[in-house]
């Protein structure tokens, strides 16, 4: 028999097993009963509307998933790296260091980390470890949330402020992706669900802590590209930057080799920090090789983003990174992205140009029209800034 699963925009098929067992009166934990004869293969079951990942991923019985959570294999995302490469890390108490040599140094590092990783681990950052683990509880209640509760805050737009769906955008992915989502706006203005109870507050005092740090690295790219330590600031008028919690959920999948939690992209802000629980997910495109991630706990994981691209004129590339699946755990990952006001446009730093030898290579862009050009198309490795180099937008 099959059984129909509705989700937001379509309709999925599985097919289920059948046990003599059982009547079609009885309803499994998913409320997808089995029928007990083939006679009956005639009856119509329309079970209630399931919107997540989870609710899919916690069907009884579940040994494959259905062809639209398929990706099509491709050799180049299967070549790994041999080398014990690790990503850098980035010591924030030298940041913030009144030593100049001290400080010195840790520019030099952070440039060198953006220019040839585009990622880096940040260490000894003062946020504790105890907030850090209360945010990722939080989040995994929000996800425990029944399916009812969870569709109260389906956003329709980018700018919603409160957002909770699966995939990345399921009217126009081809494929879609073993995960759910929460984003939620916390600077400007700062937004929360309702539920769970502790969400509010917890993630408050969280995001405040992860914005001034994001700050001042900030301050620290800008001058390890020999621009003043408050350029990036100023001209992106990060007082008001916008600040989101997004929040992911993959759950064991029964073919991760056949799954993507999510596919090759680049982050389109600034400057994004991710915390995760202990498990394994996360890749990173290093010299064309992909290089897993290892969660290191008490520290941030810290990439650059297309909007840091375009600012340094290339000199710092946000870098393909992708999740991966597994068929036991449940991987829980908080990225905050940080990103330039809405309004402020976004262009290569005039310091950093020579229309001789360093002409511009990006076109300038509000930041509000770049964020809703690549939310509302698939997600696909750099396509968006690509977009911006070849000036066609």
């Amino acid at each position: 028999m099959y059984i129909s699963i509705r989700t937001s925009s379509m309709t999925i098929r599985l097919q289920a097993p059948c046990s003599e067992s059982q009547s079609p009166s009885i309803s499994m934990a998913a409320s997808a009963p089995f029928l007990s004869q083939p006679s009956q293969a005639s009856l119509t079951y329309t079970p209630p509307k399931l919107t997540s990942i989870k609710s899919l991923a916690e069907l009884p019985g579940l040994t494959s998933i259905p062809p639209i959570y398929t990706f099509p294999t491709n050799p180049n995302d299967q070549s790994f790296s041999a080398a014990k490469e690790s990503i850098p890390t980035i010591d924030f108490s030298q940041l913030t260091s009144n030593n100049p040599e001290e400080r010195s140094k840790v520019i030099q590092e952070l440039g060198e980390a953006c220019q040839d990783w585009g990622f880096f681990t940040v260490i000894n950052h003062g946020v504790p470890e105890s907030m850090m683990k209360a945010i990722i509880e939080a989040c995994r209640g929000f996800f425990e949330l029944t399916e009812e509760e969870k569709q109260q805050f389906e956003g329709k737009h980018v700018l919603d402020p409160i957002r909770c769906g699966t995939s990345f955008n399921v009217s126009v992915d081809k494929v879609l992706f073993w995960r759910d989502f929460l984003k939620v706006f916390q600077h400007p203005e700062f937004h929360s669900p309702n539920k769970p109870a502790a969400f509010s507050e917890i993630a408050l005092e969280f995001s405040k802590r992860v914005r001034q740090l994001a700050r001042i690295i900030v301050r620290g790219i800008s001058e390890s590209l020999g621009l003043e330590e408050n350029y990036i600031d100023k001209a992106l008028n990060l007082e008001d930057g916008l600040q989101v919690l997004a929040a992911n959920f993959y759950p064991p999948c029964p073919q991760p080799e056949l799954a993507l939690g999510l596919p090759p992209h680049s982050d389109h802000r600034l400057l994004t920090l991710l915390i995760q629980n202990e498990i394994r997910g996360l890749q990173v495109q290093h010299k064309g090789k992909w290089i897993n991630v290892n969660p290191i706990p008490n520290s941030f994981l810290a990439n650059v983003g297309d909007q840091i691209e375009i600012l340094s004129n290339g000199k710092y590339k946000s870098v393909l990174h992708r999740a991966v699946v597994n068929n036991k755990d449940t991987r829980i990952s908080i990225a905050m992205p940080h990103g330039p006001a809405l309004n402020a446009v976004v262009a290569p730093a005039s310091k950093l140009l020579d229309h001789e030898n360093n002409p511009p290579e990006y076109k300038a862009m509000k930041y509000k029209d770049y964020l809703e050009l690549q939310q509302s198309s698939k997600l696909d490795g750099k396509s968006c800034l690509e977009r911006l180099q070849d000036k066609t937008v």
